[in-house]
This record gives structure tokens, sequence and C-alpha cells, in this order.
């Protein structure tokens, strides 16, 4: 008998910590963070889950030679039960991103799901699968931003994009392990994708130095009276701190993402067997979050940023218990 515990299993449930953060990035980008996020956010989730019982029931006669103990060869899940999930997931998904976010949220979410069976059912083993999945991700990110100006999120799902295709990659030499060409390709990718999100954005450096001018030009005003003088120097030198955090930020949740899934692609360079490869594609997906915080703060949401990051450390622990690939 199926339970809930095997439909976790088959949906990669903890690997869910790394797609809220697509939506929630996109929408810091694109100047759309509103009590609606959320909800986008859950319609990213279902169709992230979709996509996972999706692909294992096209690949449930492959799984059947090289994962025997994933859930549908196991004889955990029937095959038209793992299909009829994605199915329902699949609709749900997009029904609730149509719901919340109307047309333009549906408008994206339809190709979006498009793109996730057609990675699951055509790309997936073919050149262009890392690419394919790359969009979706990229699309998920968009997704987000739907309530605001798209062009302004397209660096932030360029981004994501990027880092889903190093994962991807990696994620085709599970079984068979890789050469060592292909772990230092992708850890030169992981180095670009990690710097593009440490700098800040054009109007987060202005907002930055506009905080700073008007502290200056008040701690003058100010001057005439001693008194107000120190509280007024005391706010601007609390507003130049917090201007400074914000710069920074974005480059120290980017390094801290670069180092996690950076040292588990190092030792598929070393050592550049199945096991490894596997767990560099672990760290890549639980890592993703750092990288999606770096990248909301880079759009002007510092703190919402951290809690996003947050959910990398809980995404490696809960990872210990299902596997995310």
């Amino acid at each position: 008998m199926t339970t809930l515990a095997d439909l976790a299993e088959l949906v990669r449930a903890p690997a869910a910590l790394s797609v809220p953060g697509d939506v929630i990035a996109g929408a810091a980008a694109a100047g759309a963070l509103s009590p609606r996020t959320p909800a986008l956010a859950g319609a990213s989730v279902l169709l992230y889950w979709a996509g996972m019982a999706a692909n294992d029931w096209a690949d449930r006669r492959l799984d059947a030679e090289e994962r025997p103990e994933r859930p549908i060869p196991s004889g955990r899940v029937t095959p038209a039960a793992a299909v009829g999930l994605a199915a329902g997931l699949t609709a749900a998904g997009v029904g609730l991103a149509a719901a919340v976010g109307g047309r333009r949220a549906a408008a994206l979410a339809v190709p979006l799901a498009a793109t996730i069976w057609g990675y699951d059912l055509l790309a997936k083993n073919t050149a262009a699968g890392p690419a394919v999945m790359a969009a979706c991700r990229g699309l998920d990110v968009l997704l987000g931003a739907s309530g605001g100006r798209l062009t302004r999120a397209l660096p932030a799902a360029a981004t994501v994009a990027a880092h889903t295709w190093t994962v991807t990659a990696l994620s085709r030499r599970e079984v068979t392990g890789a050469d060592a060409t292909l772990p230092m390709r992708t850890l030169a990718g992981t180095a670009l994708v990690a710097a593009s999100a440490a700098v800040a954005a054009p109007g987060a450096r202005r907002a930055a130095a506009r905080t700073a001018d008007q502290a200056g030009v008040t701690d003058r005003a100010g001057a005439t009276d001693r008194a107000g003088a120190v509280g007024e120097i005391g706010m601007s030198a609390g507003r130049r701190r917090a201007a400074g955090i914000a710069a920074a930020l974005p480059a120290v949740l980017a390094g801290w993402y670069a180092a996690r899934y950076g040292a588990a692609q190092a030792q598929v360079v070393r050592d550049p067997s199945a096991g490894r490869v596997r767990a560099a594609v672990g760290a890549g997906i639980t890592g993703l979050p750092a990288l999606q915080g770096a990248l909301t703060a880079r759009g002007g949401a510092g703190l919402l940023g951290v809690a996003v990051a947050a959910a990398a450390p809980l995404g490696r622990r809960l990872a210990r218990r299902v596997s995310p690939t």
C-alpha cells in the first residue's frame, strides 16, 4: 500500500525548499512583492512536485535497472498513480497561479508546465536537456515577476537558469560517474553565477547612494543645534551602516552559495565517481536558496533574502531523510 512517505519520496518533497525562492527573487527584482507572492510560490512548488512525479513515471523502466530503490520500480507506487499525481499537481499549480495572478501569471504558468513535461518526456536524455531544465527555472523566476516589470527580472531569471544548467549537466552522470572535465566546466559556471548575483543591481546602488547623501544633508542641516546634531549624526550613521549592509548582503549570500556548491564540485574534480556526482547534484539543489537569497537581496529585499537563504541548511538536513535526486 502506498504511504505518504512513498509519495514524498516520489516528488522529492524536501527539495521543494529550493523552489519558492525562484518566485520571491523574481518578485523582488520586478518590484512585485505583494500578498499574492506566497500563493505564487505555492503554485511553483506544486508544479515542481508534478515534474518530479512525471520524471519518475517517464524513467520507470530505466530506474528498474539503475535506481531500483525508487518508489515506482520498488512497487511502492504504481505507474498509474504516479502519472495521475503528476497530472493533478500540474492542474493545481496552473490553476492556483491563474487564480491569484490572473492572466499574466497564467501566461507564464502554462508554458512553465509545458516545459516541465517536455523535459521529462522528450528532452531529458537529449543534448537539449540541461537547456530545457534551465528554461523551467528561468520561467519560474518570471512567474514571480508577473505582477511587475518582467524585464527587470530577466537578469535574476538568467542567473537561476545558469545555475540549473550546471546541476542538470551533472545529474546526467549520477549513475555512471563523470570525467574530470565536466565538473571543471560546471565549477566555472558556478563561479560566474555567484559573481553575477554578488554584484548589486544599479538601482540598489543608486538607492544606497541616495540614502547616504540624504543622511549627510540632514546631518549638516542639524548642526545648528548641538542636541539635534548629535541625534541626526546618529541617524545618518545608522542609515549609512544599513546602506552598507544592503550593498554587501548579496555578495555574502552569493559567496555562501559558491562555497557550498563549489566545494562539492571540487570533490568531483578529484574523484568523479557516481557517488561524488550525486553529492554535488544534491548540494546544487539544496544550496540554491542561498543564491535565490542573494538575488532577493539584490532586488532590495535584504531581510527577505536572508530568510530565503535560511532554507539551504534546512534543505540539507531534510535531504538526509529523503534524497533530493
